[in-house]
């Protein structure tokens, strides 16, 4: 399989009709989009890379897992891709089922095309978000771990909400010393208040 530039996006079809993977390809690369097919759930999961940006076309009724099983597992492993059910046999409880697990669009066959590309259009916005989330809280991340275990139980105390003569009472240390390693961690985390480390601290755990 041909290697993928970086920052490229790629629109993942899974559907076990030939002629519908081919439709959805052709339509696709007619805007310029890259797309690569598979005719399981389980032949994508072999392959799967969630570091590649893009979204998932997926139809509901394959042999082995169905559509709507691989967007639960991914929901369950906590991989953020953005998911467009296509089916010929939808329903009410399907479509129900798919939106409640983060479904951009449930699309019925036959479909108008300009109706999909809008839906990959906004698949596409949504994966940018969860790239620049993913990335803001890898930095989140990098910026805990230089963190010394102390200025680290600090912190977790420190964004409870509690002041530091309570926070010097939990840890057994003094007020000054709670002091020091604020101002430690400030630096760290690279930000200026308490509110903004909260802030930035619920957004990202």
């Amino acid at each position: 399989m041909d290697k993928i530039p970086p920052n490229v996006m790629v629109h993942i079809i899974i559907d076990d009709d030939a002629a519908v993977r081919r439709s959805l390809e052709m339509l696709l690369q007619s805007v310029g989009h890259m797309a690569r097919s598979y005719t399981s759930a389980r032949a994508f999961l072999g392959s799967f890379d969630p570091s590649i940006p893009g979204c998932l076309l997926l139809d509901v009724r394959m042999p082995g897992m169905s559509g709507l099983d691989l967007q639960q597992l991914l929901a369950q492993d906590k991989i953020k891709i953005p998911v467009i059910i296509i089916t010929g046999h939808g329903d009410v409880p399907m479509a129900v089922r798919a939106m409640k697990e983060g479904a951009i669009d449930f699309i019925e066959k036959p479909f108008h095309d300009q109706h999909l590309l809008d839906t990959v259009a906004t698949a596409l916005a949504r994966s940018v978000e969860i790239q620049q989330q993913q990335h803001e809280q890898a930095k989140f991340l990098e910026r805990v771990s230089s963190l010394s275990p102390r200025e680290r139980q600090v912190m977790d105390v420190l964004v409870a909400g509690k002041h530091n003569k309570v926070i010097a009472l939990e840890l057994g240390i003094s007020p000054k010393t709670v002091d020091v390693h604020r101002g430690h961690i400030m630096e760290k985390m690279q930000v200026k208040s308490v509110i903004e480390l909260v802030r930035l601290s619920m957004a990202n755990m």
